[in-house]
This record gives structure tokens, sequence and C-alpha cells, in this order.
């Protein structure tokens, strides 16, 4: 059984299909905020998410004919879009993996200046990071990388459990890398 939210995505599709710009900007105004919702889970980067949602968008008018197949507009667009940006950020550590040798290979004259600077980077990024931390992720993180403390030992100084200790460090390592690979993932959009 379909709901007239179902008849009018259903209506609409068949409208952009014919190729109705008016239908399609509405498609776009109705879906466009879930389809960002969507895809800042899986960049947590607002300018890698923006320019997705727009070459999904971009690509659902492109091959609007097929739209008329679409029976869930919504995992439809779940689909399309989650697979747009993992190729995206495949693309995007392909593009850093090129990158980043440089930096790492100790290269003389100029190639050292950016290698130096790419490493700066690196740390900036993982300072920046750190201090993105919730205050208790940041002290058992910065007492256990810095300080080389056992889960054991930090959970005698905060007075914790060590599962405890061992959890919140998980947790800030997540944080962190994906803090990271978001900022990576935007300097690699703007070389």
């Amino acid at each position: 059984m379909y709901t007239a939210s179902d008849y009018d995505d259903k209506k609409l599709l068949l409208q952009i299909a014919e190729g109705r710009e008016k239908a399609f900007v509405v498609f776009f105004k109705k879906w466009q905020p879930f389809l960002a919702s969507h895809i800042f889970r899986i960049t947590e980067s607002r300018e890698l998410t923006e320019e997705i949602v727009q070459d999904v968008f971009l690509k659902i008018w492109i091959t609007r004919e097929t739209l008329t197949e679409v029976k869930n507009i919504r995992a439809y667009l779940i689909t399309v879009s989650r697979n747009h940006a993992i190729n995206e950020l495949r693309r995007m550590a392909r593009e850093w993996g090129k990158i980043q040798p440089l930096a790492d290979s100790g290269l003389p004259d100029i190639h050292a200046d950016t290698a130096a600077k790419a490493s700066d980077l690196k740390y900036a990024f993982l300072d920046e990071a750190i201090d993105q931390l919730p205050p208790r992720q940041k002290e058992i993180y910065l007492l256990n990388r810095h300080e080389r403390l056992s889960y054991k030992e930090i959970a005698g100084k905060l007075g914790l459990g060590r599962d405890s200790v061992k959890r919140n460090l998980q947790l800030a390592t997540q944080t962190i890398t994906r803090i990271i690979k978001a900022k990576l993932a935007l300097l690699i959009l703007m070389l």
C-alpha cells in the first residue's frame, strides 16, 4: 500500500524521467537534506558532503530515464549516495597514496621542504583532533600515547576501571582517526 508521500515521489520521478525541470527542483528540495545528512555520516566533511550531494543529483538528472524503474526512492538514494561517497573516498585515498610517498621519501632541496610541510601538517591535524576530544578521552589518550602509561596505570591514576580506560582510549582513537581522515580528504580536494 502506498502513502501520499510515495505517490508524490513516484509522480515526481515520472515527471523527472520526462525531463521536467520543475519536478526535479521539487525533488531536489525534498530529498537534499536527507541525502546530505546520510552522506555526512559517511564522509564527516561538510565540503565533501556538499560535493557528493551535487554529484548524486547530477547523476540522477543525467540518468533520469531510468527513474521509472525505481520502486523505493529512499533506498535508491541511500544506495546511490553511499556508493558515490565510498568511491570518492577511495579515489581520495589513492591520491593521498600518491602524495604521501613524496612526503616520506626525504627528497632533497624543494621536495625536502614539501616533505617537512606535510609532516608538520600531519602533526597539526593530530593536535587539532586531540583538542576536539571530550576532556576525559583527551586526558586518557595523552596519558597513554604521550606519557606511555598502561591501562592499569591510567586507571589507578584517574580512579577508573581498566575497561573504562580501554573503552575511552578506543573512542578517542576512533574520533582522532575520523577527524584526520576528513581533514586529509579536504586537503586532497584542495590540491
